[in-house]
């Protein structure tokens, strides 16, 4: 944050869009609990084995927080959008542009829900604003802190429109425009990647599926791979393949995903 930003007094809830509510941590800590004793217990069947897979519990926390930010950031985007649209419609009603922002408030608040990212986003601004701190730099810790590329790029070409006597009006609808495509192409991209996503899951679950369906049949099958060495050396190889396979799966969901 600028110099000036502090000594005017403005001091923002720095990630305020993109902080993980306590629910969804412990949800995510109790799922990766549940995956390191699941891949102990399959892999080693000992209790002195969930040390060591924590690590699988490691690997699932930072995929789903990955998805998790991902689908914030999708939100956020989604009600930017919606924030600027409503901040054009105010201009054209003859609002200053200062005005608009603060006039959207409560537009945002009735699509989205009292307390939605973008409403707390806005009342920042509104405090910034009060403080008399300029709306283009305003709108530039706003890009910093949602770390979306669209906010960021709106919030500069808005500071040198700003300066230099520009239409702000045609800065927003082009910024709209821009944004509307990508969310189109996102949602392309997730509707045509869905059916992949469900083979993915299906194939992580196959080889637990298998083995328990043999033991159900047959119990005592596989008590050969437990308690000796070889069987810790072999099952050791078959956990890294599978972690390898899964870990690659994903890499190439997301390079699909960003070259699209």
């Amino acid at each position: 944050m600028s110099r000036s930003l502090r000594l005017r007094g403005y001091s923002p809830n720095r990630g305020s869009g993109s902080g993980i509510p306590l629910m969804e941590t412990l949800q995510d800590l109790g799922k990766g609990m549940l995956i390191t004793g699941v891949f102990a217990f399959f892999f080693y069947r000992s209790i002195w084995a969930l040390p060591p897979m924590s690590l699988a519990g490691w690997i699932y926390l930072r995929r789903s927080r990955h998805h998790r930010r991902r689908r914030r950031d999708r939100q956020l985007l989604v009600q930017f959008k919606e924030c600027i649209q409503a901040v054009a419609a105010s201009m054209r009603a003859g609002y200053a542009v200062e005005n608009a922002f603060l006039e959207s408030i409560a537009d945002i608040r009735s699509m989205f829900g009292e307390g939605c990212a973008m409403e707390r986003e806005l009342k920042q601004l509104r405090q910034g604003l009060c403080n008399n701190v300029t709306l283009e730099a305003l709108l530039t810790e706003m890009g910093q802190r949602s770390g979306l590329e669209e906010i960021q790029e709106f919030a500069e070409v808005f500071a040198i429109a700003k300066r230099n006597g520009g239409s702000i009006p045609v800065i927003i609808d082009a910024a709209s425009s821009s944004v509307s495509r990508r969310l189109e192409v996102e949602e392309e991209m997730e509707t045509l990647l869905s059916a992949r996503r469900l083979e993915q899951r299906v194939m992580n679950a196959m080889p637990f599926l298998i083995v328990w369906y043999v033991e159900a049949g047959n119990p005592g099958y596989f008590n050969m791979l437990y308690g000796n060495l070889p069987g810790i050396v072999l099952m050791t190889v078959c956990m890294g393949v599978y972690l390898l396979a899964y870990v690659l799966s994903e890499w190439i969901f997301e390079k699909t995903f960003e070259e699209r």
